[in-house]
């Protein structure tokens, strides 16, 4: 029973990477697009390449397997949906915001800091794990905040298509997450 939810997991997950948001053929909806998508793109560049990094490090620190299948899943998903996002931006003619504080003014999100990462990248087996665990529940929880914004008030259908799945896909992982906390080791 357990291997069957990692794997519906794993495969959830990874269907919300095979269907990424693609930016539209030049002169059609990427142009339609207003502040709100500007800032949740840059938003979710920087909380994305957080993410990544937070993930990355579960290949060799993470001792369970559906923690490892978890992060990995993740990262085919946030890498994806980050390069998506990257081009919507070149397209609008706006910068890729690094700094996950840049729209601090606006409501923005906070992300995880550098030091917090590299204090969990100290760290390893079921210390890194429940580190972890909760270190990217809070994360995702942002991330979920962040794409909120974008329906309340976004107009470009893709980055509002794309703020839908995160909305729902970043959900659902927080309550995987929750499980593997509960769990017995």
């Amino acid at each position: 029973m357990k291997r069957f939810a990692l794997l519906l997991a794993a495969f959830l997950l990874a269907g919300c990477a095979a269907a990424p948001a693609q930016p539209a053929p030049a002169g059609t909806e990427q142009r339609v697009f207003n502040d709100t998508d500007v800032m949740f793109s840059q938003m979710m560049v920087a909380h994305h390449s957080q993410a990544l990094e937070m993930v990355r490090l579960a290949r060799t620190k993470a001792v369970r397997e559906d923690i490892r299948t978890l992060a990995a899943a993740i990262d085919v998903t946030e890498t994806d949906e980050l390069k998506t996002m990257q081009v919507w931006l070149g397209a609008w003619g706006q910068p890729s915001a690094a700094d996950p504080s840049a729209h601090a003014a606006h409501g923005g999100a906070h992300g995880t800091s550098p030091d917090d990462i590299k204090a969990l990248g100290a760290t390893s087996g079921t210390e890194f794990e429940t580190k972890f665990l909760n270190m990217l529940i809070a994360h995702q929880h942002n991330a979920i905040e962040i794409a909120r914004m974008e329906t309340g008030t976004g107009v470009n259908p893709g980055a509002l298509d794309l703020a839908r799945r995160i909305d729902e896909s970043r959900t659902a992982e927080i309550q995987q997450m929750l499980r593997y906390l509960n769990a017995p080791s």
